[in-house]
């Protein structure tokens, strides 16, 4: 199976489409634009932090304090930003790609130091990751391209499998009791009260709280879902376990009112058959093109 799950994540011995490389160009895009703009973003919350209450990453081993109240997160964000442009122009993959998730990490350890985790971002980090690595690794661009892809389907995967493994060692199979569905609800309606002063049930919601077993299956679902994460390794259903995750957060979103936005868009770029699709307008294309009928045809036209 380890076997075939390399083959199905990383595939160096087939040949490369023209697909498969434009949706590598959109993935990259997606991972360096939410990086370079995060980078930003955080800077603004890390200037505004006294210090560190939980440390996270790199800040167990080293004094990031430096980091708050001094500016040095902006030049951070400064560096991370001209390390992805060096990496996404290739002008200097290696060095700019390293220091872009060298510093996004460090930028990330310091905007969550009190506590909060964003996952999403995690994705983005994991992704920058690969991409380095690759460049590291690999001199042909093509492979570079797919190791980039199947180490971030690899780490996508391995999180959603880990995230169902993680409630089963703490909760184990009662972890789908649909009470503690009522309880999660409750929670979060209580925060949305107290935020907007309203509170006001979803019909998702009402239905949930009025079936116990309805809300044990929401959770068994879920569950279920993040179990079969381990399938996107898998080239035939990773568009659908794809899908089903997104389900699953957005049934997350319904239920519990916790939107993961950024996850929804990691997987629809990563996870959808975009590669598939590319190839297979390029292939209409090329059939009207060498049709001598359709190729008269465009002639006539441009003609007139």
């Amino acid at each position: 199976m380890i076997a075939r799950a390399s083959r199905e994540l990383f595939g160096f011995d087939e040949p490369e489409t023209r697909g498969e490389r434009w949706h590598f160009q959109l993935y990259e895009t997606f991972l360096v634009s939410y990086m370079v703009l995060w980078a930003w973003d955080w800077s603004r919350s890390i200037e505004r932090t006294a210090g560190v209450v939980k440390p996270l990453g790199i800040a167990t081993h080293l004094d990031i304090s430096p980091m708050f109240g001094s500016g040095l997160s902006l030049v951070n964000a400064a560096v991370i930003s001209v390390g992805a442009l060096l990496g996404y122009f290739r002008l200097a993959p290696r060095l700019g790609y390293t220091a872009a998730f060298v510093g996004f990490h460090l930028q990330y350890v310091s905007r969550y130091s009190l506590g909060e985790i964003c996952h999403a971002s995690n994705f983005v980090g994991m992704g920058m990751l690969g991409l380095a690595a690759a460049m590291w690794v690999f001199q042909g661009a093509s492979e570079r391209r797919k190791f980039a892809m199947g180490a971030s389907f690899f780490f996508l995967g391995l999180a959603y499998a880990s995230a169902a493994l993680s409630k089963l060692i703490a909760s184990g199979p009662l972890w789908v009791d649909g009470r503690h569905l009522w309880l999660w609800i409750g929670e979060k309606s209580l925060d949305a009260y107290s935020k907007y002063g309203v509170l006001e049930l979803n019909p998702l919601q009402r239905a949930a709280l009025g079936s116990r077993a309805l809300a044990t299956l929401i959770l068994a679902v879920g569950l279920v879902v993040e179990a079969a994460g381990v399938l996107l390794w898998f080239r035939k259903p990773r568009a659908y376990v794809a899908l089903l995750c997104i389900g699953m957060h957005l049934g997350i979103h319904f239920a519990m009112n916790i939107l993961f936005d950024m996850s929804i868009y990691h997987l629809i770029v990563l996870g959808l058959p975009w590669a598939a699709l590319f190839d297979r307008v390029l292939r209409r294309r090329a059939a009207r093109v060498s049709d001598p009928a359709e190729r008269s045809t465009a002639i006539v036209g441009g003609a007139h």
